[in-house]
């Protein structure tokens, strides 16, 4: 058994309850992984269990040991999460700047549209312009062709009428042209 000479209470080293709790668990697996059974590692078993941290050398540096392997264990772990992270960040990234690219290619795809509804209906304009133009000129010549057909019309039957009676078509006709 321990004597209180070789051992100090876990409970003056300063720690939290958290800490204490650790350190009897460590100081149990230190000693069930070192030497297989040697009265070293038995001592230093019941001094955890009496809530004890042992000062010889050996268990120190078994110890010590013990927590070098679990540092660098969580040290091997928090290495590879941190890894994982900057993964998922990248990743987070990558997708956020093709989310951007879709997005920039889609206003383009958009602001091209507009520019082909602007040029459209300026088309649309000019063209209903020519079209209202040549509606006005195909009324005016339709007039006219009506006028003539009405000034021929009544031409040849004032022709027929005045041939019938005087017999100066002639001058009469030159007449009706203006």
């Amino acid at each position: 058994m321990a004597s209180p000479a070789n051992s100090v209470p876990d409970t003056q080293l300063g720690l939290t309850n958290d800490e204490i709790a650790l350190l009897r668990h460590h100081q149990q697996a230190a000693a069930v992984s070192t030497a297989g059974g040697s009265s070293s590692s038995r001592a230093a078993s019941r001094a955890s269990s009496q809530g004890l941290l042992l000062l010889d050398g050996h268990s120190l540096a078994a110890l010590g040991r013990h927590f070098d392997r679990l540092m660098q264990q969580i040290q091997g772990r928090l290495d590879y999460l941190s890894d994982q992270s900057q993964m998922v960040a990248q990743q987070q990234y990558d997708r956020a700047g093709n989310a951007i690219a879709i997005a920039d290619a889609e206003i383009a795809r958009f602001h091209d549209i507009l520019r082909q509804i602007d040029e459209l209906e300026l088309d649309f304009d000019r063209i209903r312009h020519i079209r209202d133009i040549v509606r006005s000129y195909r009324q005016r010549v339709e007039e006219m062709e009506e006028q003539l057909e009405q000034s021929g019309s009544s031409h040849r039957h004032r022709h027929r009428h005045h041939g019938e009676s005087s017999g100066s078509s002639r001058r009469h006709g030159q007449h009706t042209r203006r």
